[in-house]
């Protein structure tokens, strides 16, 4: 471990980290309900039998979103991963992102159209999102 010790015990941070949901986070619950309201296609979330889980699924038309967390996906990682405190959250990170572009490599691969939408621009720019999403329905 590099950095300074967690202030949590192994047991406290276990808690704490229990308590952060992967799937229908506020951010994303907000974003189905302002994608439903412009869209007449509909979507499944969360797809379980899709490589990745994606969020939002249009089936039709060969579509996969990703939402991805600015921080538990390392949006700009590079310029702040000196910041965090041990290894582990470094690996952690490091691993979703490896992760999230061979998911996208291979969804691409079998005839998916994947786009992957930041958390901020979900919450700087929701309608200009939604729209990204609908110009690639058609």
């Amino acid at each position: 471990m590099t950095g300074r010790k967690d202030i949590f015990s192994k047991k406290k941070r276990s808690e704490v980290m229990s308590k952060i949901h992967s799937s229908n986070t506020k951010f994303e619950e907000r974003f189905f309900v302002e994608l439903k309201k412009k869209t007449a296609q509909e979507f499944k979330t969360n797809v379980k039998e899709i490589r990745g889980k994606p969020d939002i699924v249009f089936e039709n038309k060969r579509l996969c979103v990703f939402l991805d967390s600015d921080f538990w996906h390392g949006w700009q990682y590079p310029r702040w991963k000196q910041v965090l405190k041990n290894d582990f959250w470094k690996n952690k990170i490091e691993n979703n992102r490896k992760r999230d572009r061979k998911t996208t490599i291979y969804l691409r691969k079998h005839g998916w159209k994947v786009l992957r939408i930041w958390e901020h621009q979900i919450n700087k720019k929701l309608d200009e999102t939604i729209n990204k999403i609908i110009e690639n329905l058609f």
